[in-house]
């Protein structure tokens, strides 16, 4: 069967986001489609559900997972009896949710896995015939279905059964989003450092093979950054004054929800960077006091302007030359927010310390409710040094030429990857390991510039990259022995998935 790049089908499942689009061109493209990983389903669908599941019974002894007014993130809730047909996807969700409707809301693959298949399948119908126009019965695209990496291989069956059988695909093949990132970075050897919402995820990949015995994840991700920074923002005289008035101030927690809703503005608007020398960004109170002052006189508008001159002119005297470097160095931006325009200094530049410190954490509002019960998470770069050290000594040194970080945040935090590696020195120095196969470096790898339509999205996208370049490899041969086919379904069904993935082999 011959397979035409333009009907070939992406589609990126992360635990909090889905990713797709349609189509492999010779510049290949960014993701179309880019949804929230949720399901929601109306409150007297839910009740009517549960109880039927219940067998009449409609008072569920454990709290729903999530309504449009709950405060857990990324709750699940499985409910055997509802149907693919009940649930709001995309679109549909998001106006429900806009509207204050009583919504169940439910993110199926929030656990690296997928919890309810009914929820998984219809955010995959809606991509395919709601975004993408597919059609069902005559459906010439295959799919490449990119997935978190480790899940069981009765999953793995149960997936290419559903593409088949339900959305009638012309072909299908899985890929381990590690592997999708790492290929995308142009290389087979590697740690993949995926840093999500609330979850880390660190891969280390060998001669093109996830080493599943050394993967792990870790209880930190860039909400826990927005949190702190949130926490920073607070001494921000000017700041509190807009936010929460002397006169009217904001209750606790509102005013919580609202500093978290601004640093998300922040580091989205690309305003933040990493420091790249190792070490975590001291901000002295004085520092805080200097932007607090030069707000109050109202100042601020001259210093920003100062501070954006590209060049002191030739006839500026030592004095004046003095008084732009002290600008400079306060780095000061404005940012218009809920109708006020905000002047924020060099705090927000610490956006990534609990990172690398998760100590910063302790005791701070909200922390509790990201991590509620748990251990304290260890710093990222124990993290991977333990991870790389849990695999064969002779493998460590390749893979220490590839360290990646990506998710979300790198396609606009930047700095991420070379303020890891500063911190990573300690753990390629081992003295009881002297000889030809002790790491001596550690590289950092990004998304080479020649993926042209890439250029301006860090490392974020690269599982989508990586997904797209392994399919215009696969769908493209002759032999068809990296894919599923219909034929291959219907002579072996669900287990030719199994046949056709390496890492499953």
């Amino acid at each position: 069967m011959s397979i035409r790049d333009s009907n070939v089908v992406i589609i990126e499942v992360g635990r909090t986001v889905v990713r797709a689009g349609l189509g492999l061109h010779d510049l290949l493209k960014t993701p179309t489609i880019e949804i929230p990983a949720r399901v929601g389903l109306r409150r007297n669908t839910f009740e009517n559900a549960a109880t039927q599941s219940t067998g009449g019974f409609s008072g569920l002894e454990t709290p729903l997972a999530s309504t449009s007014r709950a405060t857990s993130i990324f709750p699940q809730t499985a409910l055997p009896s509802a149907t693919v047909k009940d649930y709001l996807v995309g679109a549909q969700l998001d106006e429900a949710l806009a509207n204050g409707q009583d919504i169940v809301v439910s993110w199926p693959f929030s656990d690296g896995d997928i919890s309810d298949w009914a929820q998984a399948e219809a955010i995959w119908k809606y991509i395919l015939f709601d975004r993408l126009q597919r059609r069902r019965i005559q459906n010439e695209s295959p799919v490449l279905l990119s997935i978190s990496p480790g899940v069981s291989r009765e999953t793995y069956e149960r997936i290419c059964q559903v593409f088949f059988e339900r959305f009638n695909v012309a072909g299908f093949a899985i890929l381990e989003r590690p592997m999708a990132q790492l290929y995308a970075a142009n290389t087979l050897n590697g740690v993949v450092i995926d840093i999500g919402d609330e979850i880390t995820e660190i891969t280390p990949i060998y001669d093109g093979f996830i080493l599943h015995a050394a993967r792990t994840a870790l209880a930190l991700g860039s909400r826990h950054c927005q949190n702190y920074v949130a926490h920073l923002l607070r001494s921000n005289q000017s700041i509190m004054n807009a936010l929460s008035p002397p006169t009217s101030p904001l209750d606790p927690e509102t005013l919580h929800a609202t500093l978290l809703e601004l640093v998300k503005q922040l580091w989205k608007g690309d305003a933040i960077k990493v420091p790249s020398d190792g070490e975590t960004a001291v901000i002295e109170d004085e520092g805080v006091t200097d932007i607090a002052a030069v707000v109050v006189a109202g100042r601020e508008k001259a210093v920003i302007e100062s501070g954006m001159k590209k060049k002191l002119t030739a006839k500026a005297s030592a004095a004046e030359q003095a008084r732009a470097r002290e600008i400079e160095a306060l780095d000061l931006i404005t940012v218009e927010f809920r109708g006020h325009s905000l002047t924020i200094g060099k705090e927000r530049h610490r956006f990534c310390e609990p990172l690398f410190d998760p100590s910063l954490l302790v005791d701070l509002p909200g922390t509790t409710a990201l991590n509620p019960a748990e251990e304290k998470p260890l710093p990222l770069q124990e993290v991977v040094g333990h991870v790389v050290n849990q695999t064969d000594v002779d493998q460590r040194q390749y893979i220490w030429h590839g360290l990646f970080v990506t998710g979300d945040i790198t396609r606009h935090v930047k700095g991420i990857g070379v303020a890891l590696q500063s911190r990573l020195a300690p753990f390629i120095n081992s003295p009881d390991l002297q000889s030809d196969i002790q790491p001596r470096s550690i590289r950092v790898l990004s998304l080479p510039e020649y993926y042209a339509e890439y250029r301006e999205t860090g490392n974020g996208y690269a599982a989508f990259l990586g997904s797209s370049i392994t399919a215009k490899i696969i769908f493209s041969e002759s032999n068809g022995k990296s894919y599923v086919s219909k034929a291959d379904y219907t002579w072996k069904g669900p287990h030719s998935i199994i046949e056709m993935t390496p890492a499953l082999l």
